[in-house]
């Protein structure tokens, strides 16, 4: 009898940003247009990969209950269309709560939406009306948020970070906070929990240190003498 074994993937650490660079990171988006202040703050606080966030559709965003439903990601642009397709597993599609004060901003943000909406009738796909659009009311091309965002952290001399790496900031925030793995991994989107503890193995080692030093506060050790 033969077994085959998968081989393990090597995860690479990323760079993600501390409470401090995000504060800085935002102050910098206040002079920015503000589809690209809402995907930042969007890739930040849901963790939604940037195929998601290229092709989601304000069809999905729930501005009542406050969620969002990852069901699309985009997988090629072919002759200026996007190519859009089920997330590649079926835990990606999943539905993710937003907080109240990134709910607030996405009302504010869906009504400047539908006046561009409403204006270029000309130009824009009738039945896609994407959260995130070029001045063609059409979906930007997956390359396109990644460009701008590092020309925006050079612009600002801000500590250069992947596009992608918002995701893992976002990861990296929860766990810090002492989210359950669970809820963050579902957030994710990933396949199961050990996708999770692989690529974040080493900052849930820290907080799981952090955790154990907190015995120290609540049993005074120090103070026992020994018999």
């Amino acid at each position: 009898m033969k077994f085959s074994f998968s081989p393990k993937v090597a995860y690479k650490e990323s760079e993600v940003y501390d409470e401090n660079e995000i504060q800085l990171l935002f102050h910098a988006l206040e002079s920015e247009p503000y589809h690209w202040k809402m995907m930042i703050t969007l890739a930040l606080t849901t963790g939604l990969r940037r195929g998601e966030l290229v092709v989601l559709e304000w069809k999905y965003v729930d501005l009542e209950a406050g969620t969002i439903h990852v069901k699309q990601s985009i997988t090629n642009f072919i002759n200026g269309e996007p190519i859009i397709k089920e997330p590649k597993t079926k835990k990606s599609i999943r539905k993710i709560s937003l907080s109240d004060g990134v709910l607030s901003k996405l009302k504010e943000y869906y009504k400047l939406c539908t006046q561009e909406w409403d204006k270029l009738t000309g130009t824009r796909d009738k039945e896609l009306f994407f959260v995130f659009f070029n001045q063609y009311v059409r979906a930007f091309y997956p390359e396109n948020p990644y460009l701008w965002f590092r020309g925006f952290l050079k612009k600002h001399d801000l500590k250069y970070i992947r596009f992608h790496d918002l995701r893992h900031t976002s990861a990296t925030m929860l766990i810090n906070k002492e989210i359950h793995a669970k809820i963050f991994s579902e957030r994710l989107g990933h396949a199961n929990i050990t996708t999770t503890m692989n690529i974040y193995g080493h900052v849930l080692s820290k907080a799981d240190k952090e955790a154990a030093n907190k015995f120290d506060q609540i049993i005074p050790l120090n103070n026992q003498k020994e018999t």
